[in-house]
């Protein structure tokens, strides 16, 4: 089966097994069996990719995994309604907040890594590399409504109109970008054309020739043969794509890379074996389905201090302070 098919087959997989979920909740025993992820579409597909494998060695296991968002899994998982949080960014201060408020805790876990690969459409042959200054007058809040042209961003590029698609505001994909190439996150532009299905994203940018958008990774990858993927001049000067994947590893994209997080509600941890029993799991085995399903598996040195921290319990988050482009064994 092709990665577009189970992508597509997982809502269905998904659906099901949220509403076998809310069935069995009425049961104090099967509920401490159960393990809730929700969070950021990027990314989602590993932790899909994770709970079908754990259910063949465990197949009592309860696992359901959505896709409501990097935000709107957070709001859930600070509210005390889920397990998991997938985010495709870091935990915000609000938001930790809201779950101090809760008084949930959180364990701070990288899984992978992704590169946000930049589009343009097929017959676009002049937008072939961007320095983070023309992404940042693409997508910068204050071009709102003004840089509606390419020969606006670059005077080298022609007079036809810049259409945007990009994810929503909502998104970590969003967020990560934005602080990426303007320096300060949700610092974005809002007359583009906006979903959290990054799939349309693609099938936007494909089908407009002066179209430009960004999504993570794993969407080019699926996609390549309808897009042209736009290099971007990194922090040394050079002209860089997230593939191959060695360039998202060895951090040379940068400052596009990214980690993709998970975090674990230490409450569940205490209080129901089974979610301890997943993750131990998730990071024991997710790096064999990471490449597999269109995203970049850690460095050994990561997998090794991850685990280590996970072992230990440490809460909090160490990432809010990682700039975009920096090692994430640095905050780990």
């Amino acid at each position: 089966m092709s990665f577009r098919s189970r992508f597509k087959d997982s809502f269905f997989l998904t659906s099901l097994m949220l509403i076998a979920s809310s069935i069995s909740a009425c049961n104090g025993g099967q509920l401490k069996s159960q393990v809730s992820i929700d969070g950021a579409a990027v990314g989602f597909p590993i932790s899909l990719a994770v709970a079908e494998e754990y259910g063949k060695v465990k197949p009592e296991a309860q696992v359901s995994v959505a896709s409501s968002g990097t935000g709107g899994g957070f709001s859930k998982f600070c509210n005390g309604d889920i397990d998991i949080a997938g985010a495709s960014r870091t935990i915000r201060d609000e938001e930790i907040k809201k779950c101090q408020s809760k008084n949930i805790q959180f364990v701070e876990l990288p899984v992978a890594l992704d590169g946000i690969a930049v589009i343009a459409n097929r017959k676009n042959n002049f937008a072939k590399c961007l320095t983070i200054k023309e992404l940042g007058k693409i997508w910068g809040g204050k071009s709102d409504g003004k840089i509606l042209a390419w020969n606006q961003v670059n005077p080298k590029f022609p007079n036809e109109k810049l259409k945007l698609y990009a994810p929503s505001s909502d998104t970590g994909t969003f967020d990560y970008m934005t602080q990426a190439v303007t320096g300060k996150a949700k610092n974005g532009r809002t007359d583009y054309t906006a979903t959290q299905n990054q799939n349309l994203l693609v099938q936007g940018v494909s089908g407009d020739v002066t179209a430009l958008g960004y999504v993570g990774i794993s969407y080019y990858i699926q996609n390549q043969e309808k897009l042209n993927l736009v290099a971007v001049e990194s922090l040394t000067g050079k002209c860089e794509k997230p593939v191959p994947v060695d360039n998202v590893i060895k951090n040379i994209y940068t400052p596009l890379s990214r980690p993709l997080f998970i975090y674990v509600s230490k409450k569940s941890l205490d209080t129901k074996p089974a979610v301890k029993e997943f993750v131990d799991f998730y990071l024991e085995n997710s790096w064999k389905w990471v490449d597999s399903v269109g995203y970049v598996a850690l460095p050994d040195e990561a997998y090794l201090k991850v685990k280590q921290k996970f072992a230990t319990g440490e809460t909090g988050t160490k990432f809010k302070k990682a700039k975009p482009g920096e090692p994430i064994t640095n905050f780990i």
